[in-house]
């Protein structure tokens, strides 16, 4: 098989949940499922990123599986320049508006982690063979459980991970987690995230090695059942935990992936079922640029947009506009309604951008 559409239909649907997660009308009035966990445990939005992890490991399939995979100074350059660029495209949505001074720019942030993971990678799959990468993926993940363990244990405060962003980065330049100093996309926590994408490429050259939709359906079934079971054992003793990316969390997220591919294989390209495939390919088209324009559009209603309040006072377009959802809603609903328009507006976007086959690579 050479290409398997529910892994289009995936990658748009990771990019609406996104959306979705990441433009509530009002942070303090949100459904439970569409927070992430406080710090161990789970939550169906801790599924979003390394799903986009996942997927960028499925792109790769294509973009590198079609080479000979010598490593080449021209390519190594092309990656290195894509992922950097995906990295600074992250940091100029921190910076934006340009408000703030440069000593409190937050440095990480979820491009900039998907800039890092495609880099090493890419690297690892044009240097190295598949047992190669499955030991190089085995030997992170448990070189990473040793030093979380070993250093500072697993609580916010005391961990490694913070340690490290701490003396790397500094307090000023990273996420603040209940008053915390804390960076959910840190330096260190990006190494376990390359798992994530390695996984992706591996499991979607297997899916394109399969003679029908139906056999890739059932083994990949089989074998997501099998790293969610490793998983949750492990969990036994390595609590999942995204803020961390615990190893025991990458399989968490990487056996949901598989089986959630499986069943989107079984939807979209067994059953054929168009009405839902089509909106979520329409999406997945421009993924990181659909991604990036939500972020901007609703940076520009805080920043530049002040309506009178009627008090003698102004209020930023983005509470205001919520305020007219929640004229007519409870506020957890409003919250919910915001975020869905939101889906639906750059759900237009997109559909506009697919309509003219326009793809902005990034």
């Amino acid at each position: 098989m050479k290409r398997f559409l529910a892994l289009d239909a995936l990658r748009g649907f990771t990019v609406a949940a996104m959306i979705l997660v990441n433009t509530p009308g009002s942070w303090s009035h949100i459904y439970a499922p569409l927070q992430h966990a406080q710090w161990h445990g789970w939550t169906p939005t801790d599924f979003i990123f390394p799903f986009f992890l996942f997927i960028t490991g499925s792109a790769m399939a294509f973009s590198l599986g079609n080479q000979s995979l010598a490593p080449s100074s021209a390519l190594i350059l092309r990656i290195v320049k894509r992922g950097m660029l995906i990295f600074l495209i992250g940091l100029f949505l921190n910076a934006f508006p340009f408000q703030n001074h440069l000593s409190d720019l937050r440095i990480m942030g979820v491009l900039q982690r998907i800039g890092i993971v495609y880099i090493f990678a890419a690297l690892i799959v044009i240097y190295c063979s598949r047992a190669g990468i499955a030991l190089m993926s085995a030997g992170i993940l448990l070189i990473y459980w040793y030093l979380l363990l070993v250093f500072g244990g697993l609580e916010l405060e005391g961990n490694l991970v913070r340690q490290v962003d701490l003396a790397l980065l500094g307090a000023n330049h990273m996420w603040s987690m209940g008053g915390v100093a804390f960076e959910p996309e840190g330096l260190l926590s990006t190494l376990p995230a390359i798992v994530n994408a390695l996984a992706g490429y591996e499991v979607t050259r297997f899916l394109r090695a399969q003679n029908s939709f139906q056999s890739g359906m059932k083994r990949l079934y089989i074998c997501g059942a099998f790293v969610l079971g490793g998983a949750l054992l492990w969990g036994e003793i390595l609590p999942i935990n995204k803020s961390l990316w615990t190893p025991s969390y990458v399989l968490f997220s990487t056996g949901i992936a598989m089986l959630t591919l499986a069943t989107f294989i079984w939807i979209v390209d067994v059953k054929k079922v168009v009405w839902f495939s089509k909106p979520c390919e329409v999406f997945g088209l421009n993924p990181l640029f659909i991604y990036a324009l939500s972020w901007l559009w609703v940076v520009c209603y805080a920043a530049f947009i002040q309506i009178d309040n009627g008090l003698g006072g102004s209020i930023n377009g983005y509470d205001a506009l919520f305020n007219v959802f929640q004229s007519v809603l409870s506020p957890v609903n409003a919250s919910l309604a915001f975020a869905v328009v939101h889906v639906l507006l750059f759900w237009a976007i997109a559909q506009l951008l697919y309509r003219r086959k326009i793809i902005i690579k990034i």
